[in-house]
């Protein structure tokens, strides 16, 4: 495994093991309130509205739960250079495209704020994450994003990491929830990725 593919999975297994993100179906449930200032708040998990504000609090739409939707284009074949992190290109909210570094080991997807600025992206905060690395414990802001695209296939909303990984070849990291709309085969000697969208619902 290469530095920079060993630097990834770090950061991921830390992300994954962060207590305010919690497991992946909770990442789902996003709630909107509006306090007595008028001002609109997002969080994720029931327990994360304020007491006051809880009884007022809206779930947002059973399809904010991440998982494929929209038009599926087929499969996908990705090329990349054995023993190098296999970089993908993805569309952000309609916007791109991004360079995320392919991880089918990862949990959840990591953005770079550099690249959210690029792209003009705006997206709502709906809480925060404590990312342990060699220099220490940083926090990470976790963001709303309505869809991200790969292969044809639309995935979202969902909440992402917004952090600067330091990746050299790419602007952020790829993971399962993103991953989990496709069928993944990674043909490490012809240097080939494939993604099969899988039927909306498995």
């Amino acid at each position: 495994m290469s530095h920079a593919a060993g630097r990834c999975r770090r950061l991921f297994l830390l992300l994954a093991l962060a207590a305010v993100l919690g497991p992946a179906p909770a990442m789902a449930q996003i709630y909107h309130w509006v306090d007595d200032q008028g001002a609109d708040h997002y969080g994720m998990g029931r327990e994360s509205v304020p007491e006051p504000y809880r009884s007022g609090a809206r779930l947002l739409p059973d399809d904010s739960a991440p998982g494929a939707r929209g038009t599926q284009s087929g499969t996908s074949t990705i090329p990349f250079t054995p023993g190098a992190p296999i970089v993908v290109e993805v569309r952000l909210n309609g916007l791109g495209p991004a360079r995320l570094v392919l991880d089918t080991g990862a949990e959840r997807t990591v953005v770079s704020p550099a690249t959210m600025a690029r792209l003009g992206i705006a997206a709502p905060r709906v809480g925060r994450a404590q990312l342990q690395g060699v220099t220490g414990a940083v926090l990470v802001d976790v963001v709303r994003l309505d869809s991200i695209e790969l292969g044809g296939v639309t995935v979202g909303p969902m909440p992402v990491a917004v952090h600067d990984a330091r990746l050299r070849v790419a602007e952020g990291l790829l993971g399962q929830d993103v991953l989990s709309a496709f069928a993944v085969s990674i043909d490490a000697a012809a240097g080939v990725v494939t993604l099969t969208p899988r039927a909306p619902g498995r």
